[in-house]
């Protein structure tokens, strides 16, 4: 009985390995950083499906000094998308004459990677299905391109222990990143961009009475980043403040696990050259601490697209932990 046991046992073993051997493993995803492969026929794509999914992938992202796409989409036929092509990070796939809904799909053809399918019995319930979930669309797709920034950054990390015991906040940015500004209540990192410009991080604290949950919050972190960085920040003779023109946009959000106010909008300087940019700004409540933490991401390159730095400096704020 015993040897049967044992026989039992590795005869278990052995058909177990061979299923593991079997498994095909996934190859790494590719792909430029925002950019979506769309599987889709041409007539499709030309037509009104095309026109509902560019409406919202290519919207105009928030807050950049001048238009760009929140995506920037290749239209691939259904026959193209194999080999390399299908080793995207991100994808979607319309699907014509199928019962209608959406699947969101992990590591289908590449790891990592996000694709998304979408099928009607016709071009009317593709639409349907499209606009009822244009906003868990993007959501996913761009979940996956800050894992994949944020996985980037982690393999050359700056050291953040000042950061921390000033603050007590930690975030993950690389070392291209170098410190201008080091002070009991105000830090500011910096990293030259090769074309020309920079990319810029600021963090400070201000009591929880300075921002309230109200109406008139927006006003006044305008006023307390106005205040504070245009204090700090010097950028040629001119003060560092919120562009007047245009109100900034403010969101509700959650950094780990607190609540916070985004902010997007366009800083410039206020000396009559012109220097302006975009910047990103999260206000993140910490009542423990009676204080909302500043986390701030802004850029100076008036030659150079913006959205994939912006994105980058999203992905940095967004790793912020609170001690």
């Amino acid at each position: 009985m015993k040897k049967l046991l044992i026989a039992v046992f590795f005869l278990g073993m052995l058909i177990s390995c061979d299923k593991t051997q079997k498994k095909p493993s996934l190859e790494g995803s590719l792909g430029n950083l925002n950019t979506i492969k769309v599987i889709i026929d041409k007539d499709q794509w030309q037509g009104r499906v095309g026109d509902t999914l560019r409406r919202f992938l290519a919207a105009p992202v928030d807050g950049l000094p001048r238009e760009e796409p929140l995506f920037t989409i290749d239209q691939i036929p259904v026959d193209a998308f194999k080999g390399h092509i299908a080793k995207n990070r991100i994808f979607l796939s319309v699907k014509l004459g199928e019962p209608s809904g959406i699947s969101i799909d992990k590591n289908v053809t590449a790891r990592p990677q996000t694709g998304i399918t979408i099928s009607g019995e016709d071009e009317d319930a593709i639409i349907k299905v499209i606009k009822e979930n244009e906003e868990r669309i993007v959501k996913a797709f761009k979940n996956e391109e800050l894992a994949s920034v944020q996985k980037r950054i982690r393999k050359a990390l700056k050291k953040t222990d000042s950061l921390k015991s000033t603050f007590g906040v930690k975030i993950q940015f690389p070392t291209a990143y170098r410190y201008t500004k080091q002070e009991k209540n105000f830090f500011w990192m910096r990293k030259d961009l090769k074309r020309g410009g920079n990319m810029n991080i600021t963090v400070y604290e201000v009591p929880l009475n300075m921002i309230d949950k109200d109406t008139f919050s927006v006003a006044r972190i305008v006023r307390v980043r106005d205040s504070v960085s245009g204090t700090n920040i010097t950028l040629g003779k001119g003060r560092f403040q919120t562009e007047r023109s245009y109100s900034p946009y403010l969101f509700e959000t959650e950094i780990d696990g607190h609540f916070a106010w985004e902010m997007k909008g366009t800083w410039d300087i206020r000396d009559g050259r012109h220097m302006v940019g975009p910047f990103l700004n999260y206000a993140i409540k910490d009542e423990k601490n009676n204080r909302y933490i500043v986390l701030e991401g802004f850029i100076f390159s008036p030659s150079l697209d913006q959205r994939d730095n912006m994105f980058e400096l999203e992905a940095i704020l967004k790793s912020a932990k609170i001690y």
